[in-house]
């Protein structure tokens, strides 16, 4: 009898036995929730605090060897670094890891994850980092061929077999990232191509872009346009209609003689290459993929600039022919910094900058584009470079972000998040969080300090987060902020304030400001040069 007991013991308890936990973790991936996105890291948000290498930096690990500790020194937690395709397959079918491999254990040596740029066929418009038996091989790997028949150092989009031999290298790329880190989840994006962009004109003239260019308009964009007709950027609008809105034909019956119609075609089949490569190494391990655009200056036409990248005119082309890119991404070397950002984001697009110029002022814009645009990163070009004005200053930026990212992502979600930029020429700007109107200010538009008469100011700006509605975190740099009840006939008090700093997500607060700091209630101050994070409560009376 016993026996028996034991042994229908024994079967009720391997039948209801748990099932064991999966301990393995999503890879690195997107999660868009309402107009927001975040990158997901072991299945929890990370915000990118980067700093893009140097070109040539990353091949040689000796020449790194310096630069990682002095990259932890200034709080980045993301390293954007370049892997190039004439290293990694010097000769064809021969590949060498050793680079990439040095990438991914220093970067877990100092704490940090790596976002890889793929310099494939083009980087910067040019074919420079293809290796030397593609390049020497111009009747397998055709250029691209000016508006006179002359070749470009351009590799056509139009060629199959450099498509096919970028397929492969990035492949065999992405199975080695799969092999080598798919456990500790070190590199979290990749970037396909840099920069594409057609150079000096506006499209291809070779033998097969001829051909191409007078095919039909492929469906597949035929159905974008019509199936997006309310949602187009302007400037797609504006020339499919001034054809008359046609849904077949080739390019120039469809969208007329044109600078502009030559770079939608260019557009398309660019657009087309750089899917086909991420298509092809998701399929082997499914990492988020971009591409980067370089910006098109004022007043310049079609192939005065680098044409036919991921340019916000182009958004709809890029986003009809490459479904497999996950994000389109402005890199920055000219000014209208608001515009640009207000132009990449989109409900099907997250703002992520990877590349940004190495100056004065980037601490503010990291703390704009993250609060403002909810942004899943920054990253300044050029990180290693002794430019101590502007490094000591981004490196506090990114130390507040980091303390305060479980905020921004709680925040981010809840739609309780903003963030402001200021300058002399725009020195004040008026939000409405929780029950109050803010008016922010630029520090120096008190006019207390001498450098108030200054013809520049510093960029100053910050992040706004609402606890509740009438309480907030502020944290920044150079900041000046007064609060109104939204309801008529109250003034608002401020109760207290106190600065502080996040503890493994946990707020410790210091200083009491109740005093001189905030002017005696009547204002919450971060002073220009200092960088902090204050916890405002207010209360109101009549």
């Amino acid at each position: 009898m016993k026996a028996r007991i034991l042994i229908f013991v024994l079967c009720c308890l391997v039948a209801f036995k748990p099932k064991a936990q999966n301990t393995v973790k999503a890879i690195p991936h997107l999660q868009y929730y309402g107009g927001n996105a975040e990158l997901l890291v072991d299945g929890a948000p990370y915000l990118m605090t980067g700093g893009e290498l140097g070109n040539s930096s990353a091949s040689s690990a000796a020449h790194m060897t310096p630069i990682w500790p002095k990259l932890q020194k200034m709080h980045l937690n993301t390293v954007i670094a370049p892997v190039y395709w004439e290293l990694l397959e010097p000769q064809e079918g021969k590949f060498n890891f050793t680079l990439v491999d040095d990438l991914i254990k220093s970067a877990r040596q100092y704490h940090m994850k790596l976002v890889l740029l793929w310099f494939g066929t083009w980087k910067n418009s040019m074919s420079c980092y293809a290796p030397g038996w593609v390049k020497t091989n111009e009747n397998r790997f055709p250029r691209v061929a000016n508006s006179v028949g002359g070749a470009e150092e351009i590799i056509t989009p139009f060629s199959k077999d450099a498509l096919q031999a970028d397929i492969k290298a990035f492949s065999v790329l992405m199975r080695h990232i799969k092999q080598t880190d798919n456990k500790l989840r070190t590199v979290l994006m990749v970037q396909v191509e840099n920069e594409i962009g057609m150079l000096p004109d506006a499209r291809d003239h070779s033998k097969l872009a001829d051909e191409a260019f007078n095919r039909p308009v492929p469906t597949k964009l035929i159905s974008w346009l019509n199936s997006h007709k309310d949602k187009l950027v302007p400037e797609m609008q504006k020339i499919w209609q001034d054809g008359g809105s046609k849904t077949s034909g080739n390019w120039e019956s469809v969208f007329g003689k044109s600078p502009a119609t030559d770079e939608l075609f260019m557009a398309w089949y660019f657009a087309g290459y750089a899917d086909a490569v991420a298509k092809a190494g998701k399929a082997v391990y499914p990492l988020p993929m971009y591409v980067n655009a370089a910006l098109n200056a004022p007043g310049k036409k079609p192939g005065q600039y680098p044409s036919a990248g991921p340019l916000p005119h182009l958004i709809d082309v890029w986003k009809a022919a490459a479904p497999d890119i996950d994000l389109l991404s402005p890199d920055f070397y000219n000014p209208n910094f608001k515009y640009w950002n207000d132009r990449y984001t989109r409900p099907d697009n997250a703002l992520f900058i990877p590349e940004h110029r190495f100056e004065d002022g980037m601490d503010a814009k990291a703390f704009y584009a993250i609060g403002h645009y909810k942004a899943l990163g920054f990253s300044p070009f050029y990180i290693e470079t002794d430019n101590i004005t502007a490094g000591e200053p981004l490196s506090q930026s990114y130390n507040i972000i980091h303390q305060l990212s479980g905020e921004i992502s709680k925040a981010k979600r809840k739609g309780t998040m903003d963030g402001v930029l200021l300058s002399k020429d725009a020195d004040t700007i008026r939000l409405q969080m929780g029950d109050y109107m803010l008016t922010v200010s630029h520090d120096l538009a008190l006019g207390w300090s001498p450098k108030a008469k200054d013809a520049n100011w510093p960029l100053t700006g910050g992040i706004i987060t609402a606890l509740a509605n009438d309480e907030f975190y502020v944290a920044g740099t150079g900041l000046v902020i007064s609060f109104k009840p939204v309801k008529d006939g109250l003034r608002a008090g401020i109760l207290q304030v106190d600065e502080g700093i996040f503890v493994n997500g946990k707020w410790q607060p210091g200083r009491r400001l109740n005093g001189d700091e905030d002017h005696q209630g009547r204002h919450l101050r971060i002073p220009l040069g200092e960088y902090g994070i204050q916890r405002i409560k207010l209360y109101n009376y009549k």
